[in-house]
């Protein structure tokens, strides 16, 4: 199941605006990432055709199937990392676009081994 990382953080950003507005349309991918109407467009054709989105006939988006789960992962890393990062004394700001580069590249077990740590080391 390994896709592209701008597909990655596509789907994570979905599922991202899912959270905070609801209901996610092209739009709100343009609007959240800044890319322009045609790149977003291109790249919802390309996440529909590989089975990862639906698109409904009003434009709402939905991840599916190896979409959502592409997206949960990446979601649960970026959080993890970023509150790893400032746990560490980052700033939010540096610890936030630390993590989106990080969560793409780490390996699983590392990724396991920091999110284990994190939570022992938070509980105390």
């Amino acid at each position: 199941m390994k896709i592209q990382e701008s597909a990655e953080d596509y789907l994570e950003t979905i599922l991202m605006l899912k959270e905070h507005i609801g209901q996610v349309r092209s739009i709100d991918i343009v609007n959240e990432t800044g890319y322009t109407k045609p790149s977003i467009s291109v790249a919802m054709k390309k996440l529909r055709e590989n089975g990862y989105i639906n698109i409904d006939s009003d434009g709402y988006i939905t991840l599916i199937g190896d979409g959502l789960e592409i997206a949960t992962r990446m979601y649960d890393r970026h959080q993890t990392l970023a509150k790893f990062l400032m746990a560490l004394g980052v700033s939010e700001k540096t610890a936030l676009a630390d993590a989106c580069k990080i969560e793409h590249d780490i390996s699983d077990e590392s990724y396991q081994c920091i999110k284990k740590h994190f939570k022992q080391t938070k509980g105390r």
